[in-house]
């Protein structure tokens, strides 16, 4: 039986609280569990020391019996120094999509070619209508 420590939301609508869980990784989110390891009550502030509530006896002892938790879960065990989170770095994560540069590339195009024609030198209008006229009368 594959374990997870994870969250389970309870709290009513647009009030989310959520119980630090041990369950199967097969049971759904809010379903059955093994057994309530702590609480987390998001609308806290981040600094308020009941905002995380944390038996850290019982997640240390989940954790040698093979329990998998999630990344929201292994952050708090992190911070209560059961458990060592590794630093993620994903330097691509802010670099803009394909579609995005060429909608900017685009963009700039047509930026260049307003301010080309603003700049460009007036040029004195051509009298096209004399030789329009010759070619009628012949």
């Amino acid at each position: 039986m594959a374990l997870k420590l994870r969250l389970s939301r309870g709290g009513t609508k647009k009030r989310p609280f959520y119980h630090i869980v041990v369950a199967d990784a097969r049971s759904p989110r809010d379903g059955r569990f093994i057994e309530t390891l702590g609480t987390f009550n998001p609308l806290l502030a981040k600094d308020a020391e009941n905002r995380v509530v944390l038996n850290a006896e019982r997640a240390k002892h989940w954790l040698d019996v093979g329990a998998q938790p999630t990344d929201r879960v292994l952050r708090f065990l992190d911070a209560a120094g059961v458990a060592k989170r590794d630093v993620r770095n994903n330097p691509n994560k802010a670099k803009p999509g394909e579609k995005a540069v060429a909608r900017a590339d685009e963009k700039a195009a047509k930026a260049a070619a307003v301010e080309e024609a603003k700049n460009a030198p007036k040029e004195a209008p051509v009298e096209e209508a004399p030789a329009a006229e010759e070619a009628a009368s012949e």
